[in-house]
Formats: structure tokens, sequence, C-alpha cells
């Protein structure tokens, strides 16, 4: 099930439920307790619990309702304007986030919006370089994506020779803005692997914050440079997994309206990588990963 119809499902069942618990308690309970007053002013003694619950049951769709709206009413709350869990379903955000990690998504860091609409109204904020963020797939809307800000309405992008500059705000001259540079530091290589190939990791240098990628040195340096303008209202997202990750060096940019929100706890992550000889089936974790719990940097 997607996002959209787990929205849409718990915005209807928030609304049905919501309903039946105000007519019960508007229109049926008072109806009840008429009843059960008749009954005692005519047996001269007040009834108790059980006996008034004989007299007027309410009615098991009302029972229901009246335990099940608060929940529901809650949740939607919760995860339509303030935080919303999600798994990584894939390696192209490696090494910051893995397969198995479970996040936390503040959804009110980029707007408040409407849960099935998805219309902003409420402007609380946009992206920041560097800022990992959810949003909503451009070539498929139904699908959630999570990747890397580093271009901003207004900038110009080049990736050449596996490098990324940025000349921030310049649009629509940019020869007079010189390029930064987001260098990179070798750490370490063999720490992944990416189809039996030990890929590289390094510190990059953003332009606000540092964050490790990951490079896989078997796949070829293009000599040909690339340049992505970013029209205003939309950003350029990139996987930290350069190699191994389809992004806006694909699809191009994210428009703010896609935008979900900015992921910032990890809360549960699983390992299931085992021996293959292993007996269990693979979507059973082998093993929980305490030490990756905690802020998303």
């Amino acid at each position: 099930m997607t996002t959209y119809y787990f929205s849409l499902l718990l915005v209807f069942g928030s609304l049905f439920t919501g309903i039946v618990w105000a007519i019960d308690h508007w229109v049926w309970k008072p109806k009840r307790m008429e009843k059960i007053r008749a009954a005692e002013a005519q047996a001269g003694v007040k009834l108790s619990a059980e006996q008034a619950e004989q007299l007027a049951p309410q009615s098991g769709l009302a029972d229901f309702a009246q335990a099940a709206f608060p929940v529901l009413f809650v949740i939607l709350i919760l995860r339509s304007f303030l935080y919303e869990p999600f798994r990584i379903p894939s390696g192209s955000m490696m090494p910051t986030l893995l397969v198995g990690d479970f996040i936390l998504v503040e959804k009110f860091r980029y707007g408040l919006r409407e849960p099935i609409t998805r219309k902003e109204f409420i402007n609380t904020g946009r992206p920041e370089r560097g800022d990992i963020a959810v949003f909503k797939y451009p070539v498929e809307p139904d699908l959630d994506y999570i990747k890397r800000v580093i271009g901003m309405p207004g900038d110009r992008i080049t990736y050449t020779d596996k490098t990324f500059y940025v000349q921030p705000n310049c649009l629509p001259d940019c020869s007079d803005v010189e390029p930064i540079v987001l260098q990179r530091e070798f750490q370490a290589e063999g720490e992944f692997m990416q189809q039996q190939v030990p890929v590289r990791r390094y510190i990059e240098q953003g332009i606000n914050k540092e964050y490790d990628v990951l490079v896989n040195p078997r796949v070829n340096i293009h000599s040909d440079s690339f340049v992505w303008d970013v029209p205003e209202g939309q950003y350029f997202f990139i996987g930290d997994n350069r190699d191994n990750s389809i992004d806006s060096r694909y699809w191009g940019f994210v428009d703010e309206d896609l935008l979900v929100g900015r992921a910032v706890f990890i809360w549960l992550s699983f390992e299931f990588e085992r021996d293959a000889n292993s007996w269990l089936p693979t979507w059973v974790p082998s093993k929980l990963r305490f030490d990756r719990l905690g802020r998303i940097e």
C-alpha cells in the first residue's frame, strides 16, 4: 500500500468514526438516557450501570467508533503534520542510510499540507543545502524517494569526473560566480561492497555541512560535463551512494509541491544479510543494529 492510499484510508477512517461518534453523542445517547430516566421514574429507584446497559445498550458500531476515533485522529494529526515513519528500501543513500533503517521524517519542516491533495496551507520553511529529504518521485508521485539536497532554486550545478560544482543563486547569469567544489577526502575502501566490488568511502565537504559518500572506482569517469540550471521553486537531489543512485542527474528536479519532509532520526535498524546457507527467509532480520539509532546528519 502506498503512503497516499494509507493517508486516504486514515482520513476517511477518522471521518467515518468521527461522524458515528458525533451522531451517537448528540442523537442516540440522549435517547438512551431519556429511556433510562423514564424507567427509573417508573420504578422509583436508580438503575445500576449493568441494568442501564441492558435497558438501552449502545450499538456495536457506536462503541467501536467511540474507541477508534481518538486513536485514528491522533495518528492522522501526527502522521500528516508532525512526524511520519519511513523504511529505507534501497542502498542509494549509503553510507548515511542503510537498507533496513527505519526513520522519522519531520513533516512540518517544509510546510503544512492537506493530507489527501497535499496542498500547502502554511509555509513553514523550505529545504536547506545538505538536508536529507523525503519527496514524491516526480516520475511517479505515488512513490516516496529520499535523497540529499545539493541544488537550490537559482543554482547552476555542474558534474564533471564524479565531482559536483555549485554556483549558488546565480541564475540567469552565472558567468561572474566562482563555482564551489564539493571536495572529497578519502576515508576507507572495502567497508562496503557493490556487486563484489569494494567501494570507496569519502567525506564530502558540502556548502553547509559535511557528510559521507560512496564512490565505485569501477564505474567509468565521464570526460563530459553535465550542467543543470535549477528553476525557481525546484531542487536538485542526489544520493550519497553516488554510483548507485537514480536521482536528479537522471530524472531532473523536484518541485517544492512534492516535498514531504526532512529525515531527522533513525528509530530502528535491522540487518538482513546472512550466510547463503541460512534456512531463514531473506525478509527475516538477522540482527538489530543498535549502533545506528540516533539523529541523521
